[in-house]
């Protein structure tokens, strides 16, 4: 009985789409042939239970197949659209009827799941707007970003400098004739741990960073004092600054270790990356915005009093739940983790 019923919904189906390629070969009047287009593609495919699927629905589906799996189904339009039609479209629709009938749709994990799916639907509707994609912003956006950013996409020359700060000049110049003895990170750790009051580089062997010329290192929250970049830029990589550099109070033995160059990224280079910064951000945007909204509309009462009885499972298998807090009469036995 099925499959009758699936030959049946298939055989109107086909029959559709063919009086409608005859009807196509006759020259009409644009509206009319428009208005013929939009009854055609209105008209009721396959119906199963209170379900029903358009020709248009059909239609836009099979668009989304791609050649090659299409030609699984068959060789010609007819057997592509009769095999699709009973494999795939009847099949899901008894299963989803089957479904609702059996409530699963009420039902964790089901319920979330289809909440879940309405929700990256919601999402997917908003980005096939304006913003498909990345390629959609426009050139001029892409050069104002640019032009905005230009600190983003053009770095200095960075150099590497290890610094041992001493309290005094004394300390300086003897910590400084000790390293040049034995310049080896070995014996340059052992100065800095000893001699270094910057508490904060001392066990890693003073190391600064990568430091721009105003000082700033690409290490978070690493500032040092500019002359120190100066003073190193006399000697080449590997090479200690021949004299203790004063900074503030103390003096600081400088050792050079390398140097990243300058960089610079052309408009060309960097618009790529660019167009999924602005994608990305904008995006976001109109997706704060959608939720803003709706709640603003639909979001009436929050109690937070049933949130503090909720338990759930502990991360670690090996770790249970503290069993401070009562469980509800009404919520039933407890779930197996």
């Amino acid at each position: 009985m099925l499959q009758n019923r699936r030959g049946i919904f298939a055989g109107v189906l086909v029959a559709s789409l063919a009086a409608t390629a005859a009807s196509h070969a006759a020259p009409a009047e644009a509206g009319a042939a428009d208005a013929d287009e939009a009854a055609r593609r209105a008209k009721i495919a396959v119906t199963v239970g209170s379900r029903t699927v358009t020709v248009a629905e059909l239609e836009d589906r099979l668009a989304e197949i791609p050649p090659f799996q299409a030609a699984v189904f068959g060789a010609s339009r007819e057997e592509i659209v009769r095999a699709y039609v009973d494999q795939v479209l009847v099949r899901d629709l008894l299963l989803g009827a089957g479904a609702e009938q059996k409530k699963l749709d009420q039902r964790l994990p089901t319920s979330h799941q289809l909440l879940r799916a309405r929700s990256t639907a919601t999402l997917r509707a908003l980005r096939s707007g304006e913003l498909r994609s990345p390629a959609t912003i426009p050139a001029e956006d892409v050069k104002k970003y640019y032009e905005d950013n230009r600190s983003r996409f053009d770095s200095p020359e960075r150099v590497n400098l290890w610094r041992i700060l001493c309290k005094t000049r004394d300390e300086a110049d003897t910590v400084l004739a000790a390293a040049k003895r034995d310049l080896t990170i070995a014996k340059y750790n052992d100065l800095a741990r000893d001699h270094s009051i910057d508490k904060a580089t001392n066990f890693r062997g003073g190391n600064l960073g990568f430091v721009a010329p105003d000082g700033v290192s690409n290490e978070a929250g690493v500032k040092v004092d500019p002359t120190l970049v100066k003073a190193a830029a006399a000697v080449g990589d590997g090479e200690l600054v021949p004299e203790p550099i004063p900074e503030g109070s103390a003096f600081a033995i400088v050792w050079r270790r390398t140097t990243v160059p300058a960089t610079r990224r052309s408009l060309e280079e960097a618009t790529a990356q660019i167009r999924a910064t602005l994608y990305r951000e904008r995006t976001e945007a109109s997706e704060r915005k959608l939720i803003d909204e709706l709640r603003a509309k639909h979001l009436r009462d929050v109690n937070i009093d049933p949130l503090k009885i909720i338990e759930f499972p502990a991360f670690d298998a090996g770790i249970s739940l503290p069993r401070s807090i009562p469980r509800a009469p009404e919520a039933g036995p407890r779930p197996a983790p």
